[in-house]
């Protein structure tokens, strides 16, 4: 039963006159099943930072709401739900004003390019939602881990060329009434790299991925250039930050290039 002899310390005035642009719970590690564009539902493990704006003439917010909408039934959401979870915020907490910022290991089941076996891949993702005055915006970010072939390498090599590993990552807004999802950014990145990766290669499969990066060799230059003539292109994407980053494996230093562009 609720004690209402209780002081509700929370809902007091504040005379300091100050409005606190974001109040909320940070770091919070919760179990959740996100759901992909082919609306299959994965479980996994997400970070959540949550906050709202806090009037000037209220003393805190009520930081347990958090955890209980969390904690409210199963927490499952895509990119076409997010944005109501950010929404059960604003209400719960009675702002106008609320962020949702959750961090998760994104995993697609990918077969190998000649044995067929199947694996997972993991992608980092990162989800914003935030409601200002009532109005939503979601950004996507996600790192695609790749392999890009050095082409200065190949063409001065007698024995081929030195490859390595590198993260591509898009963070992208769509334009209002248009939706952009996880495997629409990540299927950009892997058709741009060299080669994309896979968790298992059999031989026969490690020989298709070795020579498909030798005949399609990538300056960190031409993947972010490649990429971003397809998202200029998309009049789905309102806005994109993109960067490459090559782990170079002839130096002690990365090769990385960026290019954003607002529409």
């Amino acid at each position: 039963m609720k004690n209402t002899l209780l002081p509700d310390t929370q809902n007091t005035k504040d005379i300091r006159n100050i409005v606190i642009n974001q109040v909320g719970i940070k770091d919070i590690l919760h179990p959740i099943k996100f759901v992909n564009r082919d609306s299959e539902s994965h479980p996994t493990i997400a970070n959540f930072t949550m906050t709202v704006r806090l009037p000037e003439n209220v003393k805190g917010t009520h930081m347990s709401r958090f955890i209980e909408i969390l904690n409210d039934g199963e927490c499952s959401f895509g990119i076409d739900t997010f944005m109501n979870l950010v929404q059960t915020v604003a209400d719960k907490l009675d702002s106008s004003d609320a962020q949702i910022i959750v961090d998760f290991p994104f995993f697609r089941n990918k077969k190998a390019p000649s044995s067929g076996v199947e694996s997972f891949l993991d992608y980092k993702v990162t989800l914003t939602g935030t409601i200002v005055n009532g109005e939503p915006e979601l950004t996507l970010k996600v790192v695609v881990p790749v392999t890009s072939l050095c082409p200065c390498s190949k063409s001065i090599s007698k024995y081929g060329a030195h490859n390595q590993r590198s993260h591509i990552t898009i963070e992208a807004k769509a334009a209002k009434g248009e939706t952009i999802y996880l495997e629409d950014l990540i299927d950009l990145a892997e058709e741009k790299a060299s080669s994309e990766l896979y968790a298992i290669l059999k031989r026969d499969d490690e020989k298709v991925v070795t020579e498909r990066a030798y005949e399609n060799p990538a300056f960190v230059e031409d993947i972010v250039r490649d990429i971003a003539v397809e998202l200029n292109a998309n009049k789905k994407v309102n806005f994109y930050c993109l960067e490459s980053e090559n782990f170079e494996s002839i130096h002690n230093h990365s090769a990385y290039a960026l290019i954003t562009n607002q529409k």
